[in-house]
């Protein structure tokens, strides 16, 4: 496949990646301005990875077995981007609809819940398409691609929030009112990813069955009897270990997005009261920092393949990122927090690519690429939700300051920096 083939493939993961860019950056965000207590605020983030969990190996399953003359994997992706641009256009304005603060909080965790249910169902066809119609030599290109088009999509999402105050949008708002530059930034995102994802779909054509048989040399019985449990039983030990791995990554991951904002906001500016223009001044910063991360990702991840050690390139990247979410709680600059969130850049690069490439390559052979991938989600998702259960305890055993949790997730990816070593790579 030529490289526009391979892009094309990819492309509206941009769109669907600005999305969850302002999920991740806003979402305790936003609930803290509604009134969350910030031993409550990892709770918030169990509903997501739950979601995903739930609905990925479901549309990986169904769209295994669905050819429609508008491709295999396109419909699911279609689906769930028109569900997601509805949502973003409500949850931002869960504190204004004039509900209680126990109405509003039902209200956004409603819509917290649909945004990242559709938002996973349009972003795992991509990942399946690859599978589908990549060849093993070009599978590494190809998730390098979308992990580009992924961290593009990310900066923009980002900076969204800053960027409207900056031109003059407020980033203040009455109590339990999320800020104009916020909402403005979730209607600007969803009109980006439907126009993207559009572009995916009048550009991409999937294979019809006889030539993904063609393809993809597997027996109909193998590719047809198999339920959840038994893909699991025989899944290979790749799928497994690799999945060791992503637990102490993502759990790592959701205490940055869960607590950067109450973190920067007492050590750099000082002030965690919500409703102060500190606090929202934090928020609109750790849009940045989330931005300098994407930027330093897609650095590394053009330096990742430059590597002959693959397993190396993957243990060193989390160990970077590791030691630049230690040096957070120490950087009272909001500049010199450029330095760790680079680093943290390079775990991302190589969580976003590396997984996806050892275990695909391990699949082969095996069938239902689909199904197998929606469940090798749950490797995301899992550890996100243990994380997000044990995140209160966490911070009171460390101290109630939000930046010990930055130090808590530097040991996290530590120890997946130590369990690579496990995994044996698939031999072509």
């Amino acid at each position: 496949m030529n490289f526009w083939g391979l892009w094309n493939l990819s492309f509206g993961f941009f769109g669907v990646q600005i999305a969850y860019a302002l999920q991740s950056a806003n979402i305790s965000r936003i609930f803290a301005t509604l009134g969350a207590d910030p031993h409550s605020l990892s709770y918030f983030w169990i509903l997501p990875p739950l979601m995903g969990m739930i609905v990925q190996p479901i549309i990986g399953s169904l769209s295994d077995k669905t050819w429609t003359r508008f491709g295999r994997r396109i419909p699911y992706l279609f689906i769930g981007a028109a569900v997601a641009v509805a949502v973003m256009c409500l949850l931002p304005n869960a504190g204004s609809l004039g509900l209680t603060i126990s109405a509003a909080m039902v209200f956004g965790l409603i819509m917290l819940m649909l945004l990242d249910t559709s938002i996973n169902m349009a972003m795992q066809p991509f990942k399946m398409m690859v599978g589908d119609m990549v060849n093993e030599e070009q599978k590494a290109k190809a998730y390098s691609i979308q992990s580009f088009l992924c961290n593009a999509g990310s900066v923009v999402g980002y900076v969204f929030p800053f960027v409207f105050a900056w031109i003059g949008l407020k980033n203040v708002a009455a109590k339990g009112v999320v800020p104009e530059s916020v909402v403005w930034s979730f209607y600007v995102g969803a009109a980006i990813l439907i126009l993207c994802v559009i572009y995916t779909v009048l550009n991409v054509k999937e294979w019809n069955p006889e030539e993904y048989r063609a393809y993809n040399p597997v027996t109909e019985e193998k590719e047809d009897k198999a339920n959840w449990f038994t893909l699991l039983k025989n899944a290979p030990s790749t799928f497994w270990k690799v999945g060791l791995v992503q637990f102490f990554c993502w759990a790592a991951f959701l205490y940055m997005w869960t607590y950067t904002t109450g973190s920067i906001a007492e050590t750099v500016w000082g002030d965690t009261e919500t409703t102060s223009k500190a606090f929202q001044d934090a928020g609109d910063w750790v849009g940045i920092l989330f931005a300098v991360q994407a930027v330093g990702s897609v650095v590394w991840a053009a330096v990742l393949p430059q590597f002959k050690n693959t397993k190396m390139a993957y243990a060193l990247s989390l160990v970077i990122g590791g030691i630049g979410f230690a040096l957070v709680p120490f950087m009272t600059d909001k500049f010199l927090l450029f330095i760790p969130f680079v680093m943290i850049g390079c775990a991302w690069a190589a969580m976003l690519a590396m997984p996806f490439t050892f275990v695909t390559n391990a699949l082969q052979g095996y069938g239902h690429m689909g199904a197998y991938l929606g469940l090798f989600n749950c490797t995301i998702c899992l550890p996100q939700i243990a994380a997000s259960v044990a995140g209160g305890a966490i911070l009171a055993l460390v101290g109630h300051h939000q930046y010990s949790m930055m130090i808590v997730a530097g040991v996290l990816l530590l120890c997946g920096a130590v369990s690579v070593t496990a995994i044996k790579e698939h031999k072509k």
